[in-house]
């Protein structure tokens, strides 16, 4: 059930439409004296979360009888005391003293005493949430805070994702403040699926599993969901975290998705610095994946990034990047690696066939990055000296093939003649 929402593809926000939405939304809930949790992004998300943050703590206090965040890591490394201010926009100072009482915790996904079970999705549940591409019980844990608070609150963007289609919504839950188990399982299901074919799209077989996954949690749940880009914010939506993430989803289609003409044989890729490792650079694969041309070239430009995945780099390392078939057809090999390190590999890889021991990628990615030329090599990437690089020199020349993306990672590209399917069943596999 939606509250209140407000969406535009014209135009941003301002402050005091967002401001509105928000207010209409907590008034609509039954936050009196209840303790309230609050999960939100971490730095690797475009959100104007200072203001959010203003906005929540001014229209909840004396209202709830707590008020906390939760930041939604899921695998992503924890956030020191100066980072998590610094995502609240908040000084040192103001946290000691008008926000005293408000916690900041960081989600710990690989420490067992930090995670409560909440059951188990039966196998035969899992069939038919995943369309036969799966079958086993999945264990959902989340993280043991939620049981503390009598209400929880997600206050999140919303963009296309690789994994699960669109980002926000119960995402905040698995894989944002999950346990491995759902995490690795969750992943893999979109990369079966491959991103090529889930990202952009609102309902796929792994939003229907986390949303399943979440009406295990014995709280009440609400969420903010928007759609912002580094300019502004397009929409707000406030209700039950299904509703106010298909409002949300919507938009973001509208508004983060480009739809180009022709195909390019080279596509520069250029990330921002909030993508700090290959881990989470990914994205400037993923959403431009669609409109490089076949045997084309994909190059990452991000000199700042120096690692892959300081939390799965030695993972990583191990299986290299491939598609998602190198893995499928020689599961036996690769079955006892993370699941979720096996579906990075494949999206940042893309689509592409392995057959009778060969594996043939659709296009070349190529890493013009920190990153040594001899480990891009060693995993399986291109390896380009960003010094070499010029991307305002790149720019202007899609004439001749060659489309230079700045702050690449959050609007997806498509081609305007390509149909998007959400399931073809060539992707219907069950290793």
């Amino acid at each position: 059930m939606l509250s209140t929402g407000l969406g535009e593809t014209s135009r941003f926000l301002s402050e005091a439409e967002i401001e509105r939405v928000v207010a209409e939304g907590l008034a609509a809930l039954p936050l009196a004296g209840q303790r309230v949790l609050v999960l939100i992004p971490d730095h690797t998300r475009t959100m104007p979360l200072p203001l959010f943050f203003r906005l929540l703590t001014r229209h909840l206090a004396g209202r709830a009888s707590a008020l906390d965040f939760l930041v939604a890591l899921g695998t992503h490394p924890p956030l020191d005391e100066a980072s998590l201010l610094r995502l609240a926009g908040i000084t040192a100072e103001e946290k000691a003293t008008t926000y005293r009482d408000v916690h900041l915790f960081n989600h710990a996904w690989d420490d067992p005493a930090a995670l409560a079970d909440l059951g188990v999705i039966p196998a035969a549940d899992i069939a038919a949430l995943s369309q036969g591409m799966l079958r086993q019980d999945v264990p959902v844990r989340l993280n043991k805070r939620v049981l503390d608070y009598d209400h929880i609150l997600i206050c999140g963007p919303v963009f296309p994702h690789e994994v699960v289609g669109f980002s926000g919504g119960n995402k905040y839950f698995f894989p944002g403040i999950a346990g491995p188990d759902i995490i690795d399982f969750t992943h893999w299901l979109g990369a079966l699926i491959t991103s090529y074919d889930i990202i952009g799209t609102r309902d796929t077989p792994v939003r229907r599993v986390i949303d399943r996954a979440a009406s295990l949690i014995p709280r009440p749940r609400h969420a903010l969901c928007s759609v912002v880009s580094h300019d502004g914010v397009s929409g707000v939506f406030c209700g039950t975290p299904e509703a106010a993430y298909a409002a949300a989803a919507d938009l973001s289609a509208q508004v983060h998705i480009k739809w180009v003409d022709q195909p390019y044989r080279t596509v520069l890729s250029v990330l921002p610095s909030m993508y700090d490792e290959l881990w989470v650079g990914g994205k400037g694969m993923y959403k431009l994946e669609p409109v490089v041309a076949d045997g084309g070239e994909l190059i990452i430009y991000a000199p700042h990034i120096k690692e892959i995945s300081v939390t799965h780099g030695a993972a990583i390392r191990a299986v290299g990047y491939h598609v998602r078939d190198y893995f499928v057809k020689q599961w036996g090999q690769f079955q006892d690696y993370p699941w979720g390190v096996l579906a990075h590999s494949t999206h940042v890889r893309g689509v592409g066939t392995y057959e009778n021991g060969i594996e043939r990628p659709r296009i070349q990615v190529t890493l013009a990055t920190g990153i040594p030329e001899d480990e891009c090599r060693a995993v399986n990437l291109g390896y380009r000296d960003p010094a070499t690089i010029d991307p305002s020199a790149w720019a202007g020349r899609e004439a001749e093939g060659l489309l230079v993306v700045p702050r690449a990672g959050e609007y997806l590209y498509r081609l305007k003649d390509k149909t998007h399917s959400t399931l073809p069943s060539t992707m219907k596999v069950n290793p």
